[in-house]
């Protein structure tokens, strides 16, 4: 018996219906990129693994997917042996494993594999904006909408392989970058019917100022990574994280005002303002969110709400400036859908410096599902054809098709049933398929240039010239 095909785990498999959905998201998206100025570019599925890897930190390095060098590279005359230190590692846990032996088996795996699958869309911007630099138009604002792979541990709404869609301006280190951003949030999910979305914003300089002030900064990796948890672990564990990474009690207590940070944005920026105070770096970022906050205020949002969190911190390394989370309408269990920041030296790793960034990602799956869950999907976003010509046989399917061809040069999405089958099995065919019309061309309409077009919901048939079949159709 021949094995039951499967895919693999953290991928899935999309019904016509649901990548009819998936390209609304798509489409929308796109339709504001575009109105913002982006223009759109496309990078290769799979980059050089030098390209890629100590970009992420270790934790994002270990969920990037290796290629293996193609062709029977294991197998040749230049096979290379597995090192004796780490032949072992099969029995052994990732907490067992020496330094020696983790030093290994990198040297053994950039020796088989020299290729990965891109981890996201920044990186590859990253390289491409060094590569291409003498042919772009500086500032540079691109958007790109292209699936992305990562070794996690699949759960809702995350999976192994999916769609980013981001948009980036680089070369510009003006704050309006961010105030557009936050509008071009407002602009999508109001168009998505996804009203009551909340736009959350920090700042990493501010957080950089919070380790300064509480003397932690040779901590501030550990103390963001355990302050952005606070709304996962609590305060309790929060504090505790902190005191197991090495950040003492007596620091935890200057922070504890932030555990019950509340009021109005303005309310807020006043709170920063004095525990900051004597730090300029803290101070420089309570300035820029004020900007930003400000403006926004001022031009207004169609339906999202801004926010400052201030426990907000991402994880991503790279950030600089101005850090954005979106979180789904209240009601919705759902993580983020959407984030990004400002990154001041982004292609710095590539050896082009100086070259300020600001981007955002949209999160399509996580998305899809929220609008999913609410029912805000239009019924005409999974509307098959209009119309479906029954097969009579060939000198009547011949007939049928001329007119097709007609229709769909004026737009009409038509169909012929492909064989000369029953004609009960051809309206069963179309009722299972959601099609709203059959066109009935029997030798009685050949002969006398008609077509009878059939209403399957309600039965009603009557018989049409072409033109008056194309005015009903359209």
């Amino acid at each position: 018996m021949a094995q039951k095909p499967s895919i693999p785990k953290g991928t899935r498999d999309f019904s016509p219906a649901e990548v009819a959905k998936r390209n609304y998201i798509f489409n929308t998206i796109r339709k504001h990129f575009e109105c913002f100025g982006f223009q759109p570019i496309e990078t290769p599925t799979f980059e050089n693994s030098e390209t890629l890897m100590g970009k992420y930190g270790e934790e994002g390095d270990r969920l990037i997917f290796k290629i293996l060098n193609s062709g029977n590279f294991l197998y040749n005359k230049n096979k290379i042996e597995l090192p004796s230190s780490i032949q072992e590692l099969q029995t052994n846990s990732a907490e067992t494993i020496t330094l020696e032996q983790r030093i290994e088996l990198n040297r053994f795996t950039s020796r088989i594999s020299e290729k990965a699958l891109r981890y996201d869309l920044t990186v590859p911007f990253a390289r491409y904006v060094v590569q291409h630099q003498n042919e772009i138009e500086f500032p540079f604002k691109r958007y790109q909408i292209q699936p992305v792979w990562r070794a996690d541990n699949p759960q809702k709404g995350r999976f192994r392989e999916f769609y980013q869609c981001d948009a980036d301006v680089v070369g510009s280190t003006s704050l309006w970058q961010e105030v557009e951003l936050v509008q071009l949030y407002d602009a999508v999910f109001t168009d998505l019917g996804l009203k009551g979305v909340t736009i959350k914003i920090n700042n990493r300089k501010i957080l950089s100022g919070i380790a300064e002030v509480i003397g932690a900064s040779d901590k501030l990796i550990d103390f963001t990574v355990a302050l952005d948890k606070l709304d996962k672990i609590g305060e309790e564990g929060v504090k505790n994280e902190m005191l197991g990474k090495g950040i003492s009690e007596e620091a935890i207590q200057k922070v504890q005002p932030l555990f019950g940070f509340n009021g109005t944005i303005a309310e807020k920026i006043e709170q920063l303002s004095s525990l900051l105070a004597s730090s300029q770096e803290g101070l420089k970022g309570v300035e820029e969110l004020k900007f930003i906050c400000e403006n926004v205020a001022e031009i207004g949002l169609q339906s999202a709400h801004l926010d400052l969190d201030v426990t907000l911190a991402r994880g991503l390394n790279y950030y600089t400036g101005a850090i954005f989370e979106v979180a789904a309408p209240a009601g919705v269990a759902m993580g983020s859908i959407g984030g990004g920041g400002r990154y001041d030296d982004l292609t710095g790793i590539f050896g082009l410096k100086n070259m300020s960034g600001v981007g955002i990602s949209f999160g399509l799956d996580r998305i899809y599902l929220v609008v999913e869950e609410l029912g805000l999907f239009p019924e005409t976003v999974t509307s098959t054809s209009k119309a479906i010509f029954l097969n009579f046989g060939e000198t009547e399917a011949r007939y049928a098709m001329k007119a097709i061809a007609k229709l769909r040069t004026e737009g009409v999405k038509v169909e012929m049933y492909p064989d000369q089958a029953k004609i009960g099995k051809q309206f069963q065919y179309a009722d299972k398929r959601g099609i709203p019309y059959a066109v009935i061309v029997g030798g009685e309409e050949v002969e006398n240039n008609r077509y009878t077009i059939k209403n399957l919901a309600s039965a009603e048939q009557q018989t049409v010239t072409f033109e008056e079949l194309l005015k009903l159709l359209k």
